[in-house]
């Protein structure tokens, strides 16, 4: 059962989606959570980073909206069926968290992109921090990699893509994304979710968690082209029942 070692609610501040607005997340720092907790939290709205759990506690504003992917009638539209045709070029992999130069490489490459597409600020990852904000150990978490076994990279195939994920006993929830820019013409993040769409088909899982849609943010409205898709009504408390529309 899950020990709350923090709960507490953020003082307000400017919104990273939408900057007009003001922002705040409800926080709690949890330890020894099981799938099935998570879960549960998952439904109601929350998030999971790290050993931090999170979800929107904004007064003035309700943009951020929780989305998922009902597994049995989700039907990829024809540029998603087109994406998931030039993802068969790529290989992906299963597994634990993993930590090591490849993938500080990649996300170094995929962050520089971003920075020189959208003005993102530098932030530059060491193998601590990445261990830290990515790899905490964690009964749910998975990495799905992605390998251009045509393109050598060193000793092996070419890393391309790393998924950060949480499988649950009903659910996949995609948590962080990144990718190699050379690779944008194949839509890996369209690619991604797919691949989660059709693992959680496999494994008899009902939905796939893609977090927040918020329909003004152009980065964050590619979630809704995933339909159906159902949305969360409100912040319901634990002993709520969540709705989802």
């Amino acid at each position: 059962m899950a020990r709350v070692l923090l709960h507490t609610v953020e003082d307000p501040r400017r919104c990273s989606y939408l900057p007009e607005e003001t922002a705040a997340l409800e926080l709690k720092l949890l330890v020894d959570i099981g799938p099935q907790e998570y879960e549960d939290m998952m439904a109601r709205g929350w998030r999971r980073f790290g050993f931090a759990y999170f979800r929107p506690a904004c007064t003035a504003c309700a943009a951020c909206v929780s989305l998922r992917v009902p597994v049995a009638s989700f039907a990829p539209s024809r540029s998603q069926r087109r994406a998931a045709k030039k993802g068969l070029a790529l290989r992906s992999e299963v597994g634990p968290v993993r930590v090591d130069a490849a993938r500080l490489a990649l996300y170094a490459a995929w962050h520089a992109g971003r920075e020189d597409a959208r003005g993102w600020e530098p932030m530059p990852l060491t193998q601590q921090d990445y261990a830290r904000d990515f790899a905490v150990p964690h009964p749910c978490a998975r990495e799905l990699a992605y390998y251009d076994d045509s393109a050598a990279s060193g000793p092996g195939p070419r890393l391309v893509g790393v998924g950060l994920c949480d499988v649950t006993p009903h659910a996949w929830s995609a948590i962080y994304f990144y990718y190699d820019p050379a690779y944008a013409s194949l839509s890996p993040g369209v690619v991604h979710v797919l691949t989660l769409i059709e693992l959680a088909r496999r494994l008899g899982q009902e939905h796939v968690y893609l977090g927040y849609r918020v329909s003004q943010c152009p980065s964050m409205r590619y979630k809704a082209q995933f339909r159906p898709h159902q949305l969360l009504e409100g912040r319901p408390a634990p002993e709520e029942s969540p709705v989802w529309r």
